[in-house]
């Protein structure tokens, strides 16, 4: 007879029990992939919480050197203001709401200084100077003022600036004349064109007395020469400005020709190339003419002085030379010798004055204008000297009788046409040595095989996988999530529990209803078997056990399952 072995049965968890039952029911490695998951969660929770909690940073100072910088980081450490360095220690991070309360009390204190100093010089200057460190010190805050006006040029990152300002003595004729050098750095993939650059030398001559334009040069940080050299000449070679000037006329004269032959011969049918031969040279000519003299009537009178004396009838002029000689009576008058006049004397004068009257004397004197002509001619730079246009124009396709269409030569007139059209266009002038070319030839067309780029490498689907990579990364990302910890944990849940079961069934029959794996046991031994051994009558009894008490064997093979 077979014993049948009383098991404790613990009534199964309800449908609404909970979470603490449910995971009571789960395995062991349903357990940790559940605990994997929830320290993920929380770890992601706790690192958004400190993330939203961390100020957001704003730069304060920017491109400092290593003095003010350090000057400044030792004041915030003093002032327990958090602060960060930007990749590279270009900059100084401060909180976004202290910024500018940080700047103002940096201020405050001179911060930051800068590695440029003007005429502050002069303000800390102590008891004792001597005029030697006066004049050094304001030759020095001269210098930083134009370091400063120079570096706030977009396109200067720094600068720095020598004067050499010579000492000036009472003799004007060994006076020195100041200079200036001026080191530029630029930044990456800028440059400075002519016109800035004859700004920067305008600026540091007219910021030092005495200091010509041409005593100013500029250097790159390469060593090139960007102004003009001392002496006035330009040794760079040809100017850009002219060279852009020369191609400016070409293009336009280039732009002329084509407007006007291609409504006739089609657009990509004609080709057109001009030269320009500009001379710059600047020419002045100064002439002075002299005519001859002119009549007194037509001529300008420049000055006239008229002088006019008189005397009494009574009174004879004085004559004779003054002294003892005119004061001795006349002689007796004597023959002329020769015919020539006796002198005269005094009484010959009185008698004169008796009979002619009153004596007198004019003198005239007319200055006349001298005729003179000045013209001075100055020759304007940038003058055309000579311009040559080499124009090819395509054969003309015609088509007859509805035929294909076949390339045919211009004639002869429709050239000489053109060439004239041309010759008007650019201003032909033959006197200046101008010439036109026109030539009627076959254009070759080189087709050029479409290449056909692939799906993957075309420039629309490359910015489409762009653009979509970080969305469809973040879903890849939670999908492997589900699939490889929640899906598992979903597949190791209990199964469904039954209602409870009612008063017909009681607790074994809520126990039978599971549906449990059982093993595959071997099947009975038959009669005609042999006679079965200790171990086979022990799984008969189990199998019987099994067939009379299959809820108490399930409960016994479910604690085994479970470990416990």
């Amino acid at each position: 007879m077979s014993a049948v072995a009383e098991v404790p049965v613990t009534p199964p968890p309800a449908a609404s029990a909970g979470w603490q039952q449910r995971l009571a029911t789960l395995d062991r490695g349903a357990r940790l992939r559940l605990g994997a998951a929830a320290m993920l969660l929380l770890a992601a929770l706790v690192a958004v919480f400190f993330y939203s909690r961390q100020p957001e940073y704003r730069v304060l100072f920017s491109g400092l050197n290593d003095k003010d910088g350090g000057a400044i980081v030792a004041q915030l450490a003093q002032m327990n203001v958090p602060y960060r360095y930007t990749e590279g220690g270009g900059a100084i991070m401060v909180p976004a709401e202290r910024v500018h309360d940080v700047r103002l009390r940096l201020a405050t204190q001179g911060l930051p200084k800068g590695s440029v100093t003007g005429f502050e010089l002069m303000e800390t200057n102590r008891f004792g100077v001597t005029q030697f460190q006066e004049r050094l010190n304001f030759q020095r805050g001269l210098e930083g003022e134009l370091t400063r006006s120079i570096q706030a040029l977009a396109s200067v990152q720094s600068a720095r600036v020598h004067l050499a300002l010579p000492n000036q003595n009472g003799f004007f004729r060994e006076q020195q004349k100041p200079s200036a050098s001026v080191l530029l750095t630029l930044y990456p993939g800028r440059i400075l064109d002519r016109a800035q650059i004859a700004g920067i030398v305008h600026l540091v001559a007219a910021s030092v007395p005495e200091l010509a334009p041409s005593a100013v040069s500029v250097l790159d940080d390469t060593g090139k020469l960007l102004s003009q050299s001392p002496d006035g000449g330009d040794r760079s070679g040809v100017d850009a400005q002219q060279l852009a000037y020369v191609q400016r006329i070409e293009q336009q004269y280039t732009r002329r020709i084509l407007d006007l032959l291609e409504p006739v011969v089609g657009k990509n049918n004609v080709k057109a190339q001009v030269t320009a031969e500009v001379d710059f040279s600047q020419t002045e000519s100064t002439s002075e003419q002299h005519r001859p003299n002119l009549s007194p009537d037509a001529s300008a009178v420049r000055s006239q002085q008229i002088v006019e004396s008189s005397g009494d009838k009574g009174v004879p002029p004085p004559t004779g030379v003054p002294g003892a000689v005119s004061n001795q009576p006349p002689q007796s008058s004597t023959a002329p010798i020769n015919g020539a006049n006796p002198p005269p004397t005094a009484a010959n004068a009185q008698q004169a004055g008796a009979q002619g009257g009153t004596a007198g004397k004019r003198e005239s004197i007319t200055n006349y204008e001298v005729d003179k002509t000045t013209r001075v001619t100055r020759g304007g730079a940038g003058a055309i000297k000579r311009v040559s246009a080499a124009v090819v124009v395509n054969y003309q396709n015609v088509s007859e009788d509805g035929k294909p269409a076949t390339s045919k030569a211009l004639s002869p007139e429709q050239v000489e046409q053109m060439t004239a059209l041309v010759r008007e266009t650019i201003g032909f002038n033959k006197e200046r040595g101008d010439s036109v070319n026109l030539m009627n030839a076959p254009f070759r067309v080189e087709e050029v095989p479409s290449v056909e780029l692939p799906l993957w490498k075309q420039p629309e689907v490359v910015e489409l996988a762009k653009s979509l990579g970080w969305p469809v990364g973040i879903s890849l990302a939670v999908a492997l999530l589900l699939l490889g910890l929640v899906r598992p944990l979903l597949k190791s849940r209990t199964r469904v529990l039954p209602k409870e079961p009612g008063p017909e069934g009681g607790q074994l029959s809520a126990l039978a209803a599971e549906e449990l794996e059982r093993p595959a046991l071997p099947a009975p031994m038959q009669a005609q078997d042999l006679q079965p051994t200790a171990e086979q009558l022990r799984l008969e009894e189990a199998r019987q056990l099994a067939r009379d008490n299959p809820v108490a064997v399930a409960s016994i093979l479910k604690t085994w399952v479970n470990g416990e």
